[in-house]
């Protein structure tokens, strides 16, 4: 008969996810480095990363008497997800100007992931106690004070990339990680102990604005997916060129990475890129009003921003495009109730303006 551990495994699978494996519970393995990280300041505005610290230490904080943790990984969608270009670049000379299509990480393409991987952890958790009557489990999916990806390395999971990602040598990087922390011993896994980057330093050398203090260690200030989604004023004037389209979020550091490349797309239904993320016009952005915002990203990832951070990134990579015809539109922004609102929209009309003569100068000299 097989083991509880191999049962486990095998059901967890069952119900989507592509990665699973067992860790002890102890200490955790980096928690001295988010310490020091913290302590440097790199956590930037994300004042939630430093409250109850102590409680990151152990997963008994989270749960009392915990004996495993059960880590699991569920891919979406690494093939396909990302929206076609609207860049200047991707013009001619004498093409018409193309809508301002906001590009959006992959991983929020599709459903919330934390309803999704929620949702199949408490279906994981009710088949084990059918397996061990009387034990008690708690699921987690990145809202409480775990560290895990110290506790997906320590499953067998995958390895810490330069960009500080968890790499699986099928999966790559484009997967999320979820946990069930459970009072029943239950025999581990071997931890990963290799790392398969090598001398690779792709990602680090791709970031938009150069984050990584040092391979392994990011500078949360100067990511883009922090500046985007964690900040909630407004963005640094000399970060927001580096933004160019990116509404929300930044891909760069896993697309050039070449354990992505052959990494298969999720099979998550609900993960999937929905057609109405994938197109989302920065300018008809700037018109929504908060009912708008609330009836098309209730639900998804986008909502995390709030209306404001999303209008505040909306109007910074119009002024990026750099495109006359949005004028109109950001004009309007400078009635907007919200400051970081009408301060983004300010700097992007005086930044068309300045592109626009720029050009004609260029022009002129010619």
């Amino acid at each position: 008969m097989e083991t509880l551990e191999a049962r486990l495994k095998a059901q967890a699978h069952a119900l989507g996810f592509e990665l699973a494996g067992i860790a002890p519970a102890a200490a955790a393995d980096g928690f001295d480095r988010l310490r020091d990280w913290l302590d440097r300041g790199f956590a930037g505005d994300m004042a939630y990363m430093g409250q109850n610290v102590e409680s990151r230490r152990h997963p008994a904080a989270v749960l009392p008497d915990v004996r495993s943790v059960v880590m699991v990984g569920m891919s979406y969608g690494a093939s396909g997800g990302r929206q076609p270009p609207g860049g200047a670049e991707d013009r001619g000379a004498d093409a018409p100007r193309s809508p301002v299509v906001g590009l959006i990480a992959r991983y929020a393409l599709g459903a919330d992931y934390h309803d999704v991987l929620r949702e199949r952890l408490n279906r994981l958790l009710a088949w084990l106690h059918g397996e061990a009557p009387g034990c008690r489990g708690r699921a987690v999916v990145d809202t409480a004070p775990l560290l895990e990806r110290d506790f997906a390395r320590r499953a067998g999971l995958g390895w810490f990339g330069k960009n500080t990602m968890l790499l699986d040598k099928r999966h790559g990087s484009y997967f999320f990680l979820g946990s069930l922390l459970l009072d029943v011993e239950l025999r581990p896994d071997a931890p990963h102990e290799a790392n398969h980057c090598g001398t690779c330093t792709r990602c680090l050398d791709a970031c938009p604005t150069q984050a990584f203090a040092a391979p392994g260690l990011l500078d949360s200030r100067r990511c883009l997916s922090y500046l985007t989604i964690e900040l909630k004023g407004p963005v640094p004037n000399e970060m927001r060129p580096a933004m160019t389209e990116w509404l929300f979020g930044c891909d760069v550091c896993q697309e050039v990475c070449p354990w992505n490349r052959k990494a298969p797309p999720g099979t998550e239904p609900a993960l999937q890129p929905r057609p109405d993320l994938m197109a989302i016009d920065a300018l008809a952005v700037m018109g929504m009003s908060e009912e708008e915002f609330r009836r098309r990203f209730r639900g998804t990832a986008l909502w995390r921003t709030k209306r404001r951070g999303l209008l505040r990134n909306a109007a910074l990579i119009l002024g990026n495009r750099g495109d006359p015809a949005a004028l109109p539109a950001l004009r309007r922004a400078l009635d907007d109730p919200e400051p970081v609102i009408r301060e983004a929209a300010q700097w992007a009309i005086d930044r068309i303006r300045a592109m626009k003569n720029e050009e004609r100068r260029t022009e002129n000299e010619e």
